[in-house]
Formats: structure tokens, C-alpha cells, sequence
């Protein structure tokens, strides 16, 4: 399973927007977060991302959450 995350802009009626083309082999499922303003989300992404994965990218933490992958 290959899991991707694209940005999309919700409308205050409900709408969904992307805010580029997706091209799918077929219909697919999806789940969107809803974010409060103003989060700066790519900033905070950067931020963490050296500090997470000093912790996540450990031999315990690949073992910890093998059975989520698929095929194990």
C-alpha cells in the first residue's frame, strides 16, 4: 500500500478542492484533515521532520508498527 498526502482547499459549504491534478489508476479512497488557520503546516513539517525521524527510524520502531504494513 503507497500512501500519498495532497494538499486541497475545503470550501465553507463543504467543497472539496485540489489544488493540482491527481491522476489515480482508478477510483480510490481518501481521508481529509481538516486544519485550523493558521497553521503553518509545511514550516512545522520541516521543523520536526530531523527531530522525528532520530527517533522513528530505529530498529524497535520498525518493529513496534511491522504488523501495519501490508504483507507482514
Amino acid at each position: 500500500m503507497v500512501l500519498r498526502s495532497i494538499e486541497v482547499t475545503v470550501e465553507k459549504d463543504g467543497t472539496v478542492r485540489l489544488t493540482k491534478k491527481v491522476k489515480l489508476p482508478a477510483a480510490r479512497r481518501g481521508i481529509l484533515t481538516i486544519l485550523d488557520e493558521p497553521v503553518p503546516v509545511a514550516e512545522t513539517a520541516l521543523l520536526s521532520e530531523a527531530a522525528l525521524a532520530q527517533d522513528w527510524d530505529r530498529p524497535e520502531e520498525d518493529k513496534a508498527w511491522a504488523h501495519l504494513q501490508s504483507g507482514k
